[in-house]
């Protein structure tokens, strides 16, 4: 739990917390947020400066910046402040883990309306530094700002620790295709919310994405060839490996069969859509929807990889199929054939 510095904003004078961002100022905030956010033993000079100052033992850092936006990312009467705080953590962190590094800082920009509730920053603080302290880093900094909806813009920085950094085109024919973490949970949470049917726990995991953040520097430390976060759908991440190495990448559906709680969800969101006036919606049976939720959905932010053939890998990777082709043949299929639908999601599509 982050620890509360009453004096930031002369609650001692006041004998109350501010209740909106209004009432607390810019400087209050930012005061405020120097003590919810403690600093790591990287962190050479921490909140309260022009800049942070982090020790880099490597030498190299690998950075990364992803937004989140209110309306588009997260909507507030479905996500409490916490849940906003672990997912807008876990999407920068993941990107670090993606390249083999293990993570070591956020700095963390935030734009909200001045109505804000203070309570609610509060606890998307906590959030922030829970999901930190679960992949080992630290918020260091970061900015804030007024806007009509909450924005949050997030880098995340990693420390390869003497490592090679992972890339999208080191992958070679013949590799294997394995992946850390589980797949489509995300997108079927979504559905869920949509459908009001918040009961089930898949709603948590697109809440609360938990990427497996060792598995990148493991994975870098078992001779990965190529690596990603599965953010905007496993088609289309892998898509971006197989266009930066020149190859295909042949999926097996069998290795991706959606397990029980998946199809279960697929079928409760069809029922829930055949009894309402969505029914444009139902485009394909529930069976169908929950491997479009594994192959397309994202947001899961685990972990998938190429490696070398013949690689022994530990029981949490889990191969999903192959590398093959040259540059004149490259894409992702299944099976053996070339994904009819869209293979995830395009901000600007």
């Amino acid at each position: 739990m982050v620890q509360t510095c009453d004096t930031c904003w002369g609650w001692v004078i006041t004998g109350r917390e501010p209740e909106t961002l209004a009432e607390a100022g810019e400087f209050g905030l930012i005061a405020a947020l120097s003590a919810w956010f403690p600093p790591g033993p990287a962190t050479l000079v921490g909140i309260g400066d022009d800049a942070a100052v982090l020790a880099v033992p490597d030498g190299r850092v690998v950075a990364t910046t992803d937004f989140l936006i209110e309306g588009r990312h997260f909507r507030r009467d479905w996500a409490s402040a916490a849940d906003v705080g672990h997912k807008a953590a876990a999407r920068s962190l993941a990107d670090c883990a993606a390249m083999g590094a293990e993570p070591s800082a956020l700095l963390v920009a935030l734009a909200a309306p001045p109505d804000l509730p203070v309570s609610w920053v509060r606890e998307l603080a906590e959030g922030l530094a829970a999901e930190c302290a679960r992949g080992g880093a630290h918020v260091i900094g970061g900015d804030t700002a007024r806007a009509d909806q909450v924005v949050l813009a997030v880098t995340g920085l990693g420390d390869l620790a003497g490592r090679s950094p992972v890339l999208r085109s080191g992958a070679g024919p013949g590799d294997l295709v394995a992946v850390a973490g589980p797949l489509g949970h995300a997108a079927a949470g979504l559905a869920l919310l949509e459908e009001g049917l918040a009961g089930d726990p898949l709603v948590h995991e697109h809440l609360r994405p938990a990427p497996p953040y060792d598995a990148g520097p493991e994975a870098a430390g078992l001779g990965a060839t190529a690596m990603i976060d599965v953010s905007d759908g496993l088609l289309a991440d892998l898509g971006h490996i197989a266009d930066a190495s020149g190859l295909r990448v042949d999926l097996d559906s069998a290795a991706l069969r959606p397990g029980d709680r998946l199809t279960a969800a697929a079928r409760a969101v069809a029922a829930s859509r055949r009894h309402s006036a969505r029914t444009g919606l139902v485009t394909r049976p529930a069976d169908d929807l929950a491997l479009d939720w594994v192959l397309t959905g994202g947001e899961d932010h685990s972990l998938v990889a190429t490696f070398p053939a013949g690689t022994r890998l530990p029981p949490r990777w889990k191969v999903i199929g192959n590398a093959t082709g040259s540059s004149r043949d490259h894409g992702v299929v299944v099976d053996g054939q070339p994904w009819a639908e869209p293979p995830g999601w395009d901000h600007f599509a």
